[in-house]
């Protein structure tokens, strides 16, 4: 299970730790953006600190309907206690997790000020 709180902006916070291939590695807090169907995004600085590994660029699109051209790179998040290989999305924001890394998890929050957040992964049925 994975668990955070919900900030004083209403937003879903948790922690995670992201690791570049050459072992550099940083425990991170990201807002959970449900709007977002990537995994993860990260702002430059932080992929250059960590060594990520640029892999290819593809059009992400913006809330407000606008499409951009974004770099993607390779880099390994802990999540639900296991380490996982995915695309990590570059963009000049706070670190977002997207629903990418949400697919088979349960999300409940409490949306008040240091309100709950708990993620399990959902039971595959028999």
């Amino acid at each position: 299970m994975i668990t955070g709180v919900i900030n004083l902006d209403l937003e879903a916070i948790v922690r995670l730790t992201v690791r570049g291939a050459n072992g550099r590695r940083r425990r991170i807090k990201a807002v959970i953006d449900t709007g977002f169907d990537g995994s993860l995004s990260l702002p430059p600085t932080l992929i250059a600190e960590l060594g990520l590994v640029w892999d290819h660029q593809s059009y992400a699109t913006l809330a407000d309907g606008s499409e951009v051209l974004v770099d993607m790179y390779l880099g390994f998040v802990v999540w639900n206690r296991r380490r996982l290989l995915i695309d990590i999305d570059e963009s000049d924001t706070d670190p977002l997790i997207g629903t990418g890394l949400l697919a088979d998890f349960e999300m409940r929050a409490q949306f008040r000020p240091r309100g709950h957040v708990t993620i399990k992964t959902l039971r595959q049925p028999s």
